[in-house]
């Protein structure tokens, strides 16, 4: 963890002569070649993924930065993460730190560093409650990795879902507690994958590390081509003994969360029927007589294995994959045969809602661990917190469904509140060191977010309105619709809005201008997979299992059909209302922001792609936070850390000063070398407008320090020097 020189490029972008793009990337790939993947805008770090392992982390490097401040060690996420505990700790003040960027951008990678540090600098008395909440907080991430995270063609640990997780400590700084939230599972995943990309790693790491008797009893073959679940990527699969030590891994976390054996062997069963579910096939046989045709299930044994893993009947089981029960006038319920194509629907329904209910349980399972125990009265019940995010990017893909509008509304909202909370900041500093604060133009992106999620007009709540019609409405009809209500916005348009764009489809496709770029959204699915809907036999199916785990993912099984007459929130809405609570969350606390950039698309060490990360630089808003920083003052700092770089570059300051205090100090240093008219003195701390004054004064002080060296190695030699007649003398008298 070397000290940086003016070799590795500037260490603050808010440094850089100019603000343009063309500069900000030669800085950036300047400090990544030489190692420096971390870079600040003011408080704000930005981190390239090296895609290797580099010496920056571990507990030699963990101690270099705690108890710093910010700017005293080079850029690192040790250095906010410091940052974040010493402000909550000080202040008494809930903090957060969001990671935000593509997926490869290493977030994920950010979050585990960010909790590693947390850990180690934190319980000095190694007191065993503390000691087991931090256990819980670190293996916590291996778990939700396997049940969360999948490969994709841009990473092959790819978090297919948000979390957000807050830390609880007490009023010494110990963590005493946590809450994990999770935002939407792409449970569509269970279904298919593109080419090149795999399913969870849960399923591949079961029937790779699973021994070959639970294997067995499981009904389970090694081989995942033989799943239509896991098809797609048995080609993609990393070497056997990997997946075996991933299980091994997570199996030792979950046991050190405290998950019980049976939990474990209950979560394996789960899995395994979500297999063998998916390879259920409905054929029809004509019956004379009928209309419809008589539907069966081409291979009956796996019905049975269904039935078994899942602790229930298996004439249910057949009764829910074959036909539905429906209340007809008042309370009788009929039942009504599926076609093959209704089978088909409902049986992959069943197998997402039980994935992401399995998914749901364990991150609940997880917070029932951590919650926090026995505040301390001193605090009066208050714990200080810290929140760590890490969600999706904005995602731009050949075909972007549902799931690619919500992360990028996702990425809207935290992108509306990262401008304002870092105006914010500003304001609110300036206001407290009595420095008069200009207006800062900057680009509001409160259009987008309210296309989005406007109530009655929004996106959102046209596809609710869709998905509330009796199945009259098709996502073509959808699509009309979102033409009729935002034809004239400045951010939307379609095929039917503009006939001459050709890179979209009629009939199908619209496009958003979102901050980071245009986007082409296909509206095929979109009514399918906002209205997420499940027949209540199979919800009743589950929660009457004997299986207590699998039973208690599923409360709302207990409802009976002539009682369920609310229709449920829709996915959109209820992710809609997620970031709100999100957003208001994140807004009370002191934020801390990690940006992550993504160098190359292939995953490739070494090598960073300009172009594709001036996009990045681009949607992250990267240039807006310079100029936003720079437009009051470039540095800020206060008085005392300012004297003791710079005073031996003033006689009246050097070696200490007799000015009354340190704010004359600093002003007589900066007096001496013409600069006072680009700064402005607060109360405690000195703005300085422009990054030049800075340069002139680190450029003073390089010419100074050899000189001084120089005087303190004479001082040193002279008091300790020995004449050679007396070494010989000291040698003759030891023993």
């Amino acid at each position: 963890m070397d000290e940086e020189g003016p070799e590795c490029g500037k260490p603050d972008f808010v440094l850089l002569d100019q603000v343009t793009m063309e500069d900000f990337m030669e800085n950036l790939k300047l400090r990544f070649e030489k190692g420096r993947i971390y870079t600040y805008i003011g408080e704000v770090l930005v981190s390239v993924n090296p895609y290797q392992e580099l010496p920056l982390y571990g507990p030699e490097a963990i101690a270099k930065y705690q108890g710093r401040e910010l700017y005293e060690r080079p850029p690192h996420l040790y250095a906010v993460a410091n940052a974040a505990y010493r402000a909550m700790k000080r202040r008494s003040r809930d903090t957060c730190i969001v990671i935000s960027g593509e997926s490869g951008a290493g977030k994920t990678e950010a979050s585990k560093h960010i909790m590693q540090y947390i850990a180690a600098v934190t319980n000095p008395s190694q007191r065993a409650e503390v000691d087991r909440v931090k256990d819980v907080l670190l293996k916590s991430t291996c778990v939700l990795e396997a049940f969360g995270n999948a490969r994709t063609n841009r990473n092959h640990n790819s978090s297919r879902f948000g979390k957000y997780m807050d830390i609880n400590f007490d009023f010494k700084g110990d963590p005493i507690g946590g809450h994990i939230h999770s935002y939407l599972l792409e449970k569509s995943r269970v279904l298919k994958q593109h080419v090149g990309e795999r399913n969870f790693h849960a399923f591949y790491q079961v029937l790779r590390g699973c021994e070959d008797t639970e294997l067995r009893n499981l009904h389970l073959q090694r081989n995942p081509a033989v799943y239509n679940f896991t098809r797609q990527g048995a080609g993609l699969n990393a070497l056997e003994s990997d997946e075996r030590s991933h299980y091994l891994a997570v199996m030792e976390a979950m046991r050190v969360i405290g998950f019980s054996a049976e939990e474990v062997r209950s979560v394996h069963r789960i899995l395994a029927a979500v297999l063998h579910l998916g390879n259920i096939e409905f054929v029809e046989t004509e019956e004379a007589g009928l209309e419809q045709g008589h539907l069966e299930v081409a291979e009956e044994q796996l019905v049975d294995h269904v039935a078994e893993l899942t602790a229930t009947p298996r004439e249910l089981v057949l009764r829910c994959l074959l036909s539905r029960t429906v209340a007809s006038g008042g309370r009788d319920l009929i039942e009504k045969g599926h076609t093959a194509a209704e089978a088909s629907y409902a049986r992959d329904a069943c197998a997402k809602a039980v994935y992401q209910r399995l998914f749901e349980w364990v991150v609940s399972r997880i917070n029932s661990v951590m919650e926090t125990r026995d505040r301390d009265p001193r605090r009066d019940g208050k714990d200080t917190v810290i929140g760590v995010l890490d969600i999706y990017g904005f995602e731009v893909f050949p075909v972007n469904s549902f799931e690619q509008l919500c992360i990028n509304y996702c990425n809207e909202k935290l992108q509306q509140l990262f401008i304002q909370l870092i105006l914010k900041q500003e304001q609110e500093e300036y206001q407290r060191e009595g420095i008069t604060w200009q207006t800062v133009d900057y680009f509001n992106n409160a259009t987008i977010v309210e296309l989005v999620e406007r109530p009655h007009r929004g996106v959102l709540a046209v596809l609710d309105e869709a998905c509330s019609a009796a199945g009259t409405i098709t996502d073509r009809i959808f699509l009309q619709s979102l033409d009729t209500h935002h034809r004239h916005h400045p951010h939307y348009t379609s095929r039917q809005l503009c006939p001459t764009d050709k890179t979209m489809e009629f009939g199908r496709d619209f496009r958003i201008k979102h901050y980071a770029g245009d986007v082409t959204y296909s509206v095929e699915g979109f009514i399918d997979k906002n209205r997420d809907h499940l027949f209540q036999d199979f919800k009743r199916l589950m929660y009457n299992s004997s299986d207590p785990t699998l039973r208690a993912m599923w409360p709302d099984g207990q409802q009976d059909i002539t009682e369920v007459t609310k229709r449920p929130l829709t996915a959109g809405t209820l992710f809609k209302n997620s970031m709100v609570a999100l957003v208001e969350n994140l807004a009370s606390k002191e934020p801390f922001y990690v940006r992550c950039i993504k160098p190359n698309e292939d995953k490739v060490a070494s090598r960073l792609d300009e172009d594709h990360c001036r996009h990045q630089v681009a949607y992250l808003g990267l240039l807006e936070n310079v100029r936003v920083r720079r437009a009051g003052f470039a540095s800020r700092q206060p008085y005392p850390r300012f004297l003791l770089r710079y005073k031996m570059t003033c006689e009246y300051t050097w070696p200490n000063h007799l000015l009354g205090s340190d704010k004359a100090a600093v002003s007589a240093l900066l007096e001496q070398h013409g600069l006072q008219g680009d700064v402005a003195f607060g109360h405690t701390k000195l703005f300085i407008r422009s990054p030049q004054t800075l340069v002139t004064l680190e450029q003073s002080r390089a010419r100074l320090i050899p000189i001084i060296v120089l005087l303190l190695q004479k001082h040193i030699l002279k008091d300790n020097y020995v004449p050679f007649s007396d070494h010989a003398e000291v040698s003759r008298q030891e023993p």
